[in-house]
């Protein structure tokens, strides 16, 4: 059984695009990343592809903005307001049951998409399920836990998590801390590679992706 899954971050540049992509590729997913600001240093939606192949299916974003800045800033500079309800008829238009989405947000959970409504706000409109991804650094435990809090607290439904690199004991830490199993730990690389992904997908839980989706939907 298929389902969507909303890849989200403990911050900007934790890996959730790497994340990402090991998740369309073991679940032989769709890619989606609505709102893309920075389009002048490149996609995510770019970054997918060329990692993985034109297998993948790659949506194409609603919002493709050009400053690498938050969404909400990048928008006002060009003078476009972003609107949930168009995201929210978009995925209603790709959406397809028989096909896993990955569908990829930008920074964390309250990153601004306007002036008064933040990526939480856009998860909880389309109402699928969460995969956060921490990755490791001093400071990290204490970034994830806010996370995990915020995502408590809106009652969000969240699959798992992803531990990007280590750091002390973080990793260990986080496996006692967190109300959710780990679906992978991402191994750091200097450079990521079509070979890296085949290595790392050998680690990722599958199996209880799918286990979750068959509960989720029923």
């Amino acid at each position: 059984m298929a389902g969507v899954l909303f890849v989200t971050g403990i911050g900007t540049d934790v890996g959730k695009t790497v994340a990402s992509a090991l998740l369309v590729k073991g679940l032989q997913a769709d890619y989606w990343k609505p709102v893309q600001s920075g389009a002048t240093e490149g996609t995510d939606a770019q970054r997918i592809q060329h990692w993985l192949g034109s297998w993948v299916k790659v949506h194409p974003e609603v919002y493709l903005l050009q400053k690498a800045v938050s969404p909400h800033l990048a928008a006002r500079e060009e003078g476009v307001h972003i609107r949930l309800q168009r995201i929210y008829e978009a995925f209603q238009r790709i959406y397809h049951p028989d096909r896993w989405l990955v569908i990829e947000g930008a920074g964390g959970l309250l990153v601004p998409l306007n002036e008064d409504q933040t990526f939480l706000d856009l998860i909880r409109l389309l109402q699928v399920p969460v995969v956060l991804v921490s990755r490791q650094y001093l400071g990290s435990l204490n970034h994830t836990l806010l996370t995990m809090q915020v995502l408590q607290q809106a009652n969000m439904a969240v699959a798992g998590w992803i531990c990007n690199g280590n750091y002390e004991s973080n990793e260990e830490d986080l496996e006692k801390w967190l109300p959710w199993p780990k679906l992978a730990a991402m191994e750091w690389a200097e450079q990521i590679s079509a070979a890296w992904f085949e290595e790392q997908v050998q680690h990722l839980n599958i199996q209880y992706l799918s286990t979750f989706q068959s509960s989720y939907s029923g």
